[in-house]
């Protein structure tokens, strides 16, 4: 043994070092000098040598009898349950909200767990979905502003009129082209924002507008090269039927990112998190805005913060 004394020895090695006290104060040496050179508080030494009178040099086993430990039926009734429903539930955090929405017993997760574990019980659990690989931009695609955007939407829940908000980033520019809030999250928001965006960032042609108000009107032909690519998560809303139609009818390509990949639409959810989680200071884009009643509610603004989004 070398250098000070671990904080947990067994009694084996408490009795070899209490020999050595003892050897070295026969010899004329102090307790304490002793110690000094063995690296052990004094104290500690002091207490081995009350324990080792008593026969109790050994360590107890850590633990007792705590007040909020499982009782019996508890743990019974945590191992009935995995009888039942270990099959359907596969988790244990499914397993111990289980009991308490049937009433039957109350435990967290970890001790649902740890009662399986010392019965020698394990569930199946659900196996991981593979990661999907990344799909590459189209090659038409350029890195410039007005070519690139990303698209997403999230929720204030104190916000009881319009909790839903959605809203339009340029990827390249970092520009915050368009917003709409709306109580309702599906495809007619989505298709109001990109509306919203268009116009905002003059991109909205007479030939698209007519296409956009015409409900019979021939989407524009697959050969064409489009406007921009829209970037966006894998939410109903971007997957909807009417919201491809009518992107496809602004001659915007959409682009999906991988499940479970938010860092695939970072510029967005980086937007998000500066709007909801910090104090961000606002002021007015260069572009003016397309019309007086957009000026705030479109979202043709820059945020500047700490950080860049």
């Amino acid at each position: 043994m070398s250098g000070p004394v671990p904080a947990r020895v067994d009694g084996a090695a408490k009795e070899c070092l209490l020999g050595l006290i003892d050897d070295a104060t026969a010899a004329g040496w102090t307790h304490g000098r002793v110690c000094a050179v063995l690296g052990l508080e004094r104290r500690r030494a002091w207490r081995w040598h009350r324990r080792r009178a008593a026969g109790t040099l050994d360590d107890a086993r850590p633990g007792g009898r705590p007040i909020h430990g499982l009782l019996g039926w508890e743990r019974d009734e945590t191992v009935n349950l995995f009888d039942e429903w270990g099959d359907i539930d596969r988790s244990h955090r499914k397993l111990a909200h289980r009991g308490s929405y049937l009433g039957r017993v109350w435990v967290s997760p970890s001790s649902a767990d740890r009662v399986l574990a010392g019965h020698g019980l394990a569930l199946a659990g659900v196996p991981r979905a593979k990661r999907a690989p990344k799909t590459p931009w189209p090659d038409w695609c350029e890195w410039r502003p007005n070519q690139l955007w990303c698209w997403d939407g999230t929720q204030f829940p104190r916000c009881q009129a319009a909790k839903h908000a959605y809203a339009v980033v340029g990827v390249v520019s970092r520009k915050w082209i368009a917003t709409r809030l709306t109580s309702t999250p599906d495809s007619v928001a989505a298709r109001v924002l990109f509306a919203r965006a268009l116009d905002g960032e003059g991109l909205l042609s007479g030939e698209t507008a007519a296409r956009l108000a015409d409900p019979d009107a021939e989407p524009p032909h697959q050969d064409d090269i489009p406007l921009l690519l829209a970037l966006s998560d894998n939410g109903p809303e971007m997957r909807a039927g009417d919201t491809a139609r009518f992107v496809a009818a602004c001659s915007t390509a959409q682009h999906f990112g991988r499940p479970s990949t938010p860092t695939g639409q970072a510029w967005i959810e980086s937007l998000f998190a500066h709007v909801k989680d910090e104090h961000p200071t606002w002021t007015p884009s260069p572009t003016p805005p397309a019309s007086p009643e957009s000026s705030n509610e479109s979202g043709v603004l820059r945020l500047i913060s700490r950080d860049r989004f």
